[in-house]
């Protein structure tokens, strides 16, 4: 006879609990889990800060450092993913922040070029899209995941990245600008009205 097993919400935060005990022991089962239940959404996240794979392989090996060594302030109840995601994008920040020799570009204005429609990015796979966002520059790709995909203001950036707020748009223009023009040579037939200026 079959039975159906079910899971309640409060047995898999019962179970996580179960879990973040044993990471905090350090039992290296506990922590392989944990690794392997958030690896595919990290690397995800990962991936569109680096340039290609190795470096996001370097940045989230970095991050689960940072993850187990934190653990102990993570509070129960809250998000465990998004806690270990903020982890990954602050350590990719970091990471930006090693390796990049920032050049300061102030622009009194910045154009708003609008994001391609999701009719436009249908068309696309997610595997051509990444591509296309890790060929920018660190710079442009810092500045557009952390604005479009992070929802972060410009004067965070510019808090986070120590450049200016107008040097924050202007990169997020030319990242978005770049973007366009490799999205339209992967795929012609998109409409560039996807990508016309907002008014």
């Amino acid at each position: 006879m079959d039975i159906a097993l079910t899971f309640t919400s409060d047995d898999l935060s019962l179970r996580e609990s179960h879990l973040i005990e044993a990471c905090l022991r350090k039992e290296r089962w506990a922590q392989k889990v944990l690794y392997e239940e958030h690896y595919p959404k990290m690397m995800g996240v990962c991936l569109r800060y680096a340039g290609n794979q190795d470096e996001a392989l370097d940045i989230m090996h970095e991050g689960f450092i940072k993850v187990f060594k934190n653990l102990g302030k993570y509070e129960p109840g809250t998000s465990l993913n998004s806690w270990i995601r903020r982890i990954m994008v602050n350590t990719a920040i970091d990471y930006y922040r090693k390796v990049v020799r920032r050049r300061t570009e102030d622009i009194e204005t910045a154009y708003h070029l609008s994001v391609p429609d999701a009719d436009a990015l249908s068309q696309l796979t997610e595997q051509e899209i990444l591509e296309a966002v890790q060929a920018l520059t660190p710079a442009y790709r810092a500045v557009f995941n952390l604005y479009i995909l992070e929802g972060y203001s410009h004067r965070e950036i510019a808090d986070l990245l120590n450049i200016t707020e107008s040097t924050s748009r202007s990169n997020l223009v030319k990242a978005r600008t770049k973007l366009q023009e490799a999205l339209l040579r992967k795929n012609p037939s998109l409409s560039t009205a996807a990508f016309t200026d907002e008014s």
